[in-house]
């Protein structure tokens, strides 16, 4: 498949300021030299402990917070400040706030037509349009096109969202957690929908999430990150059944199972993550890893190719590397 998304040596640390004057006294690493691939048509999975930069990648991605460092092509052709607006038609987000993103002020259909209108539709077009995607993402269009946001459940304030972000008429759309907020039936109501307009509008997604198992579901890929880097890239199959990196064997063995010889004995991980303004040397999840050796705090582990495709950041997987284990 052809790359739709490039994202190469990807950084953004926040600086803390403090004082009389408010100078920067330290960073917040909060993405460190990030790369990763995005094919067209696939759904690439997320996922990692709350603080390890999946929503500010994401945010990134689409330049609402400048980046520090790293070039992102989409399509063939490097982003920059100069074509943000035409990169705002290609790329889309769905945010988990849904009634945050919606203006209150606004019924449901005009917050749809919006975006079309600024990019230069003509208003019956844009409306037209708007009442299409209402019907696309199961809302019935006479029912609620003149509603206001707090007149929805959190259900459908979601599928608005999804229906306002396809707008445009994106290739890619960002989903940055969400389903999260949503019971477990709408959680299921909302995913089906978002695979079946995925096939419809021939879409590409990057799903974020902290649940595992959504992202198993609906994932071709998933990336694994770790206080601000990537430490395990695959098919999201492989990933499930023999992570390779001890980080995702550890998030892994975290989720809760309906059977009853899995049960937790001892727990997966201990300690909280380190704090992102002063990491680890070396490999950042070393302090947390049962199989950490003076290696692991010396040298930083770089994604290594394995055989099914997929990237481990970890010197055991690093012939030579000088871990016992390699």
């Amino acid at each position: 498949m052809t790359p739709l998304l490039v994202v190469d040596g990807l950084t953004k640390h926040f600086p803390l300021r403090s004082g009389l004057f408010k100078r920067s006294s330290a960073v917040v690493q909060a993405v460190d030299n990030v790369s990763f691939e995005v094919n067209a048509g696939e759904t690439l999975g997320i996922v990692g402990e709350s603080g390890c930069g999946k929503s500010t990648t994401a945010r990134l991605l689409m330049h609402l917070v400048p980046a520090d460092h790293g070039t992102i092509v989409f399509g063939g052709t490097p982003v920059g400040a100069s074509s943000r607006r035409v990169l705002y038609r290609q790329m889309q987000m769905v945010f988990q706030d849904s009634y945050a993103s919606l203006n209150p002020r606004l019924p449901v259909a005009m917050s749809i037509a919006f975006g079309p209108l600024v990019h230069g539709i003509a208003g019956p077009a844009a409306r037209a349009r708007a009442m299409d995607l209402l019907q696309a993402v199961g809302l019935d269009p006479a029912l609620f096109a003149s509603r206001y946001p707090h007149e929805l459940s959190g259900g459908q304030r979601q599928r608005v969202n999804v229906a306002r972000a396809l707008a445009l008429e994106p290739r890619l759309l960002i989903l940055d957690e969400a389903v999260s907020a949503l019971d477990k039936s709408i959680e299921a109501q909302v995913l089906n929908l978002l695979i079946d307009l995925k096939a419809r509008f021939d879409l590409t997604y990057i799903f974020i999430s902290h649940d595992l198992n959504v992202v198993r579901f609906i994932s071709d890929r998933v990336m694994v990150m770790y206080l601000g880097k990537i430490v395990e890239l695959g098919p999201v199959d492989r990933i499930y059944r023999h992570p390779k990196h001890p980080y995702t064997t550890a998030l892994l063995s975290a989720v809760p199972s309906m059977d009853p010889r899995r049960r937790t004995v001892k727990a997966p991980l201990s300690g909280d993550p380190p704090n992102p303004i002063n990491p680890p040397s070396g490999c950042r999840f070393r302090t947390r890893c049962p199989f950490a050796e003076p290696i692991c705090q010396e040298v930083s582990p770089v994604l290594n190719m394995v055989e099914d495709g997929g990237a481990v950041a970890c010197h055991m997987l690093m012939p030579g590397s000088g871990h016992t284990r390699a």
